[in-house]
């Protein structure tokens, strides 16, 4: 479209197609994605969004919101839309006697963890730094935390929100608490939020990471036996496995007293060397609790091409070990344990759903040659396939190019219909469409 010039867009930073910093802010996590927006509105504040939205009423144009660019198909830059990017509102402030940190719309898991921890603070916020805290509470959010303080949806006080119309409204347990209930887990259906209350949990800054390398021959016993000994594990003790190229990790990564987790690793290790499997390498670190969060960002930069499928587990049968095992070469694929105070909430209180999980499983691949696409996304598919006859559901966060089966693997029915009926109230024309989308339910007639 050509460059608008009018006192709406005079009181913005727009940048547009040839502008300095266009490609720059269009830029994503997954470099498969090279959507170009017609237009694209760094906010500073919640007045900018009305702003952007009103604008993108005017025009026709489809509406997408930028965070920290980790949706895998791009949902956040619209192609020859307006893309509102939140990134200039990156502010955190934490009141430490209260243990509260108020986070504006647009910051990092890293500028979080950064403001929270000189006071031995913290709250869940994922495994790498330049995650959006926005985009990762909407989906629920996952994170080291998790099993000591639950999701991150379920540690957020309140949400500053910009709506379809252009309202700037509050959501809380008191007030709009519809609104409340499907921000906690329902992604970005319902609107724009600008600042998210979080509370915050003592959990010093010390942390403990463990791997134990076995051959991925004859290794379903020890694999086994790790999930029997992640059902009694501490909360501070989050079980991790992964698979690639021939052998299978398996270990924790504990926060707290990295004594107790060493104590924990050793019973750990223990109890794994005495099924018939040895293992071929032992890795065990101690660091910070900023290092712990990260440790990933080397191997999660913005110039590498990605794919994955990913699945909720109950269970972890035999047949499902078996099926992890014959993970694709060049896929990685990973277990995360759940439980604990996730798994505390009851499941109606958030729209969050399958508080019963026990593992989340994702085969991910990644690579920088466009020639190797259909290769390697296919060989994640495989390996997700593999898994999908044990599979529960599915991490919402997790979803790419999966659409409505997709949406509906994420949630119950009954959670959908209550979803969709939210969505029906702050955004009837979905117009916050590019997500996991949940379309409006119609009006009631008559």
């Amino acid at each position: 479209m050509d460059r608008i010039e009018d006192p709406v867009v005079a009181g913005l930073d727009v940048r547009w197609p040839g502008d300095a910093g266009f490609d720059e802010a269009r830029a994503v996590w997954n470099a498969m994605v090279d959507h170009r927006p017609a237009l694209i509105v760094r906010c500073r504040q919640a007045d900018d969004v009305v702003a952007a939205l009103a604008l993108a009423r005017r025009e026709g144009l489809e509406v997408g919101v930028r965070c920290g660019g980790h949706s895998v198909v791009g949902h956040g830059v619209p192609e020859g839309g307006l893309m509102i990017d939140l990134t200039p509102m990156g502010a955190v402030r934490v009141d430490p006697e209260r243990r509260r940190a108020w986070v504006q719309g647009g910051a990092l898991l890293g500028a979080l963890d950064a403001a929270t921890q000189p006071y031995g603070l913290a709250t869940t916020a994922g495994n790498a730094s330049h995650t959006g805290v926005g985009g990762l509470t909407l989906g629920g959010g996952m994170g080291w935390l998790a099993r000591q303080c639950g999701l991150a949806c379920d540690n957020v006080v309140s949400y500053e929100v910009v709506t379809a119309a252009g309202e700037v409204v509050r959501a809380s347990a008191d007030e709009r608490p519809d609104l409340f209930w499907a921000l906690r887990g329902g992604g970005g259906n319902f609107g724009v939020v600008t600042e998210l209350e979080f509370r915050l949990h003592d959990v010093g800054t010390r942390a403990l990471s463990v791997e134990l390398d076995f051959p991925v021959g004859g290794a379903v016993p020890t694999v086994a036996r790790w999930r029997d000994l992640a059902a009694r594990a501490p909360r501070a003790a989050t079980y991790t496995a992964g698979v690639h190229d021939g052998v299978v990790a398996l270990g924790l990564v504990w926060v707290g007293d990295p004594e107790e987790g060493l104590a924990h690793a050793a019973e750990l290790e223990s109890e794994l060397v005495t099924v018939p499997s040895t293992p071929v390498a032992r890795r065990v670190e101690e660091l910070s609790y900023l290092d712990l969060q990260t440790r990933e960002d080397s191997t999660a930069g913005h110039a590498v091409r990605r794919y994955w499928k990913g699945h909720y587990l109950t269970d972890l049968s035999l047949g499902a070990i078996e099926a992890l095992l014959a993970t694709e070469p060049g896929v990685r694929a990973g277990l995360q344990a759940y439980g604990g105070a996730i798994a505390d909430v009851p499941d109606d209180d958030a729209a969050f759903s399958q508080r019963d999980t026990r593992f989340e499983y994702v085969a991910a691949t990644g690579w920088t040659d466009p020639a190797e696409d259909a290769e390697r996304i296919a060989a994640a598919r495989a390996s997700a396939a593999r898994l999908e006859p044990f599979a529960s559901g599915v991490y919402v966060n997790v979803l790419g190019d999966d659409g409505a089966a997709g949406v509906q693997r994420a949630y119950p029915p009954a959670k959908l219909a209550r979803l969709a009926a939210v969505k029906g109230v702050y955004d009837p024309d979905n117009v916050f469409h590019l997500n996991q989308n949940i379309p409006p339910a119609a009006e009631p007639a008559g």
